[in-house]
């Protein structure tokens, strides 16, 4: 059974999408946090 379903490309190419979209949640999550660090100073600002 799982051998027919993983053959489909159709559930390939949904598991590929919901890996990037966790990816890219993640990363942005992680971006979001870092620059709203209050103690990081804004090197390009002078």
């Amino acid at each position: 059974m799982l051998n027919l379903i993983f053959g489909d490309a159709v559930v390939w190419g949904s598991l590929l999408g919901i890996l990037i979209m966790l990816i890219m949640s993640g990363y942005f999550t992680y971006m979001f946090i870092h620059n709203s660090d209050p103690d990081v100073e804004d090197k390009g600002a002078k």
